[in-house]
């Protein structure tokens, strides 16, 4: 018998297939970045600012200071959180574009259990008890958008937005309804919650320790779960084919229903850090549209949980340094959606434009 070279299944193989797929995603990186930076400095001349003035306020008004650090990281964990939670569903092939609104509900579950603590003696038990609370609230309304998708065949984009609105409703009815403050209903939000009820954060970052760690805790463990768990596996497996996941007796649609309930946890834990790390209170806008922000940045991730954390990093650098343009430069803020709507559209050209070039190489 004749060998002439490796089968597909040896490791050495598939180290060479890693190292490959590894190479071709920094490339379209660096195709990606490269765009970007050229679109937003044409922009930048034709709007007659200086481009590299520019960038290096972009810089300094991000990580020019630990307050503005501390800022950076803050918006960081909850959009990394929600990230991380639409990994699953993204794996099994779902877009969960309900993700705002699974943060909201986990926003109003953390506020209904920690009113219930401000008269407490024990208030760290309640403060404790908001985070479950949370990851309940956001799966149980990411499992009605499920729910919606495998018994009433309703998309689950159409399901996710439908039921976004829903969640809005319900927060303004709160707040300006039954949680409103004592003689007043105001877009403010709701009574502050005393400091017993709230995360504690380091001087000078101004940022909450245990919201770091629970953002770390999620990326580790999900990463965890995609290499080395089955669960992983067969949410890769019916993303990728559910008929023949269905032949090997697995349920797809049971797993479609434990990435949405996933999802919706971490957004929902997402919304908690918000209520209780950051506004300590529930307000109008308690999601600051870190769920459709967070499609983005796993899209633009490749659905790569190593690469989230540091497009989420970028994209918060991005709208904490912003603020800094119209003071120095006189450019309107809204420059840094133009370089996160210019780079989607460059990843996507990117990625269409190495397909193309990919597929012949396949073919032959």
């Amino acid at each position: 018998m004749i060998w002439a070279g490796p089968s597909p299944g040896r490791p050495d193989d598939q180290a060479s297939e890693s190292k490959s797929m590894i190479q071709r995603h920094w490339k379209a990186f660096g195709l990606s970045l490269a765009g970007v930076l050229g679109f937003t400095t044409a922009i930048l001349v034709l709007a007659g600012a200086p481009p590299l003035e520019a960038y290096y306020h972009l810089l300094k008004g991000s990580l020019g200071s630990l307050n503005k650090t501390g800022a950076v990281l803050t918006a960081w964990i909850p959009l990394t959180l929600c990230a991380v939670g639409l990994l699953y569903t993204f794996r099994i092939g779902l877009w969960n574009i309900g993700v705002e609104g699974q943060m909201i509900m986990g926003a109003i579950f953390a506020t209904a259990v920690l009113r219930w603590g401000v008269e407490s003696r024990v208030p760290l038990l309640y403060l404790a008890a908001a985070f479950p609370a949370a990851a309940l609230g956001g799966g149980l309304w990411a499992i009605g958008a499920g729910i919606l998708k495998t018994k009433g065949e309703v998309h689950e984009i159409f399901a996710g937005l439908g039921l976004n609105f829903v969640a809005q409703g319900i927060l303004l009815y709160l707040i300006f309804g039954p949680w409103k403050r004592p003689g007043v209903a105001s877009m403010s939000g709701t009574e502050v919650f005393p400091t017993d009820l709230r995360l504690s954060f380091l001087p000078g970052l101004r940022f909450s320790p245990a919201g770091l760690i629970l953002a770390v805790i999620a990326l580790l463990l999900t990463a965890w779960m995609f290499r080395h768990s089955r669960f992983g596996l067969v949410l890769k497996a019916a993303g990728s084919n559910p008929i023949a996941t269905l032949l090997f007796g697995e349920r797809p649609n049971r797993y479609m229903l434990l990435a949405m309930l996933l999802a919706g946890g971490f957004a929902g834990i997402a919304g908690c850090v918000q209520v209780s790390g950051v506004y300590h209170r529930l307000i109008p806008s308690i999601s600051s549209n870190y769920g459709y922000l967070a499609l983005l940045v796993v899209m633009l991730s490749n659905y790569n949980v190593f690469v989230v954390p540091v497009v989420a990093f970028f994209f918060t650098c991005l709208n904490v340094g912003s603020i800094q343009l119209p003071m120095m430069l006189r450019i309107d803020s809204s420059l840094a959606g133009v370089i996160q709507g210019a780079w989607v559209l460059v990843a996507l050209a990117a990625i269409a434009w190495h397909r193309r070039k990919v597929r012949p190489e396949k073919e032959h």
